[in-house]
């Protein structure tokens, strides 16, 4: 197998709800090697969410280790940990979350440039992104003036704007309908491998997860290979 840029040990994570605790991870454990794409899927409900914010450094788990390219990120800063997610993270989500006064170009070069890439090389990843997903045409364009499978579509090439090494994606098509969906997802594979990426996709479509490498289960707190 390749080397593993995603590694989550023993997590455990818990709300408290209407006075009772809730254990929405028992011990979830998940390598991802680079280059694997993998299916999150599991009831509603069930902590995928939680389990894709906790391995993106959004949020910390109660007990657990989370290892991004061999680097523990328990104890990290806030300062250490926001340079990962900017640096070694893409984030897709089923909503598209574009800044509606930006162009889909500029939606793709901001990531970039609060990253420290110089604006004419932001451009130029930004337009080779945007020609990878049947975009060139929009790139002026505002997300107004866009379909949602093509506000989605800038949502990825944006998540891939960094050269991230780790993807993790929340239901990137389910806001779309089926054939909207199909075309945006075999795009959203295509460039994820041709990248080389190590990804981790929740979806609830069992088309799409049986099109990917392997289907992990969240079910109980617990993940199991399906």
């Amino acid at each position: 197998m390749s080397e593993p840029v995603l590694e989550l040990k023993n997590l455990q994570r818990s709300f408290s709800q209407g006075g009772a605790t809730l254990q929405v991870l028992r011990g979830a454990e998940l390598t991802v090697a680079k280059g694997e794409v993998v299916a999150l899927v599991g009831p509603s409900g069930a902590g995928k969410s939680t389990l894709l914010h906790i391995a993106g450094l959004l949020e910390q788990p109660d007990a657990g280790q989370v290892r991004l390219q061999g680097e523990e990120c328990g104890a990290l800063d806030d300062e250490r940990r926001t340079e990962l997610r900017r640096t070694k993270l893409g984030f897709v989500y089923q909503f598209h979350h574009l800044l509606p006064e930006f162009s889909a170009e500029e939606n793709i070069v901001v990531p970039q440039m609060i990253a420290g890439v110089a604006k004419p090389v932001a451009k130029g990843r930004a337009r080779e992104l945007m020609a990878a997903m049947g975009l060139a045409a929009r790139a002026e364009h505002r997300p107004g003036q866009l379909s949602g499978g093509e506000q989605q579509r800038v949502a990825i090439a944006r998540a891939l704007a960094n050269r991230p090494a780790l993807l993790l994606a929340d239901e990137p098509t389910g806001n779309l309908d089926p054939d909207t969906s199909e075309a945006v997802f075999a795009q959203f594979i295509s460039l994820a491998r041709s990248h080389g990426l190590a990804a981790l996709i929740a979806t609830h479509n069992p088309a799409l997860a049986a099109r990917m490498d392997r289907t992990v289960r969240l079910a109980q707190g617990i993940l199991t290979t399906v």
